[in-house]
């Protein structure tokens, strides 16, 4: 795991200052931002309680070929085209159309970070905004464009966070032993979890083990450790977090909001990496186009919440099949699940959740595209 590199102790002197841009949160959907502001000679600070790179809060995987379109192919770890899923009735494997890899957290997140080397990054913990002032625990920092990328709790939104288990989130829990696999697995056995499924995602000489529940009073805990015993891993190094599966507004009183603050996770896979990256890169651009004086604030705001909300209905029907899941009898789900292992239907399916956040979108220019928000949506 990660060693601590967090400022501590006497190294947290005061911090206060003045910038064009400021990006709360460090991880993929912040630092996403950050690239795209690159040369466009912005002041631009990044915050976050941690080091980059420093805590990871999943299972780190992500479509291959989105590590290729922003040229963080050295943090791959291992690469797999297909998924072999298990249910009480049998073993099923998906022969996807494109690749999934795992990778490594810190090396990406280096990598990404390496790409926005203009960016000033402090350590501090965000606990609040006023207007254009944003508060830590260091000091007081104030700029025009503001970006929340700290996740669920959504610290700069104007109203009251709704703390879990009554939140629209999803709850998971892994453990990282030791170890070598060959098979992106996943387990839809309701003996595990009543609404949700477990993984064992391989990454090199290490598994990530887990177990995720759309329910959030549903504790995972056990269920994780039962799971690690029946596939004959050890139950060292837990990692967990909270996972938002409802998409929520993408600006608010003047912010923007990136990655989980915006609820940019895939209902029913619960896969956030590639969403933060994607609406991360979108958000920079419209940043970059006001920070370079072809856009102003307020329409930089509007195009960003437009092109988010343009993506809801695909999050929606994702969590209508989530939602839908626990009442499907498991006979039934085994049948379904058989079904769409036919190639035809595999690779519609597929390509189309791809479609949701596709990687060429990652390839296009820096500069903020011209056109309406919603014409550049997937």
């Amino acid at each position: 795991m990660p060693l601590q590199a967090t400022k501590r102790g006497s190294a947290r002197t005061a911090l206060r200052g003045e910038y064009d841009v400021l990006i709360c949160g460090a991880s993929f959907g912040g630092l996403a931002v950050a690239r795209e502001l690159a040369g466009s000679g912005a002041r631009t600070l990044i915050v976050d309680r941690y080091e980059v790179g420093e805590r990871a809060t999943s299972a780190c995987g992500i479509p291959t070929d989105w590590m290729y379109a922003l040229g963080l192919e050295r943090a791959l770890q291992q690469t797999f085209g297909e998924i072999l899923l298990h249910t009480q009735y049998g073993s099923v494997r998906w022969r996807l159309p494109w690749t999934f890899s795992t990778f490594d957290y810190r090396g990406m997140c280096s990598l990404l970070r390496a790409q926005s080397p203009d960016a000033a990054f402090e350590t501090a913990t965000v606990t609040g905004r006023t207007g254009e002032v944003v508060h830590t625990d260091r000091g007081d920092l104030r700029a025009e464009l503001i970006v929340d990328a700290l996740g669920w709790r959504r610290m700069l939104g104007t109203r009251a966070t709704v703390q879990p288990p009554n939140a629209r989130l999803s709850r998971g829990l892994e453990v990282h032993p030791h170890g070598r696999g060959t098979e992106m697995e996943i387990w839809v056995k309701r003996s595990y979890v009543p609404a949700g499924y477990g993984w064992s995602f391989p990454a090199d000489d290490e598994l990530r083990v887990g177990v995720g529940s759309y329910d959030p009073h549903y504790h995972v805990k056990d269920p994780t450790v039962r799971l690690a015993q029946d596939t004959g891993v050890d139950t060292v190094r837990y990692q967990g977090n909270w996972i938002p599966h409802k998409i929520r507004p993408a600006t608010e009183g003047g912010v923007f909001f990136v990655g989980d603050s915006a609820g940019h996770c895939l209902p029913t896979s619960a896969e956030g990496i590639r969403t933060a990256l994607y609406f991360g890169l979108a958000c920079g651009r419209e940043l970059r186009a006001v920070v370079e004086g072809r856009r102003r604030r307020r329409d930089a705001l509007r195009r960003y919440h437009l092109f988010s909300a343009a993506h809801a209905w695909k999050f929606d029907l994702l969590l209508n099949v989530q939602q839908a899941y626990p009442r499907v009898p498991a006979p039934a789900l085994h049948r379904i699940i058989q079904g769409m292992a036919r190639q035809p239907v595999m690779d519609q399916v597929w390509n189309w959740y791809m479609g949701i956040a596709p990687p060429e979108f990652a390839r296009a220019s820096r500069v903020a595209d011209q056109r309406p928000p919603v014409a550049v949506a997937a």
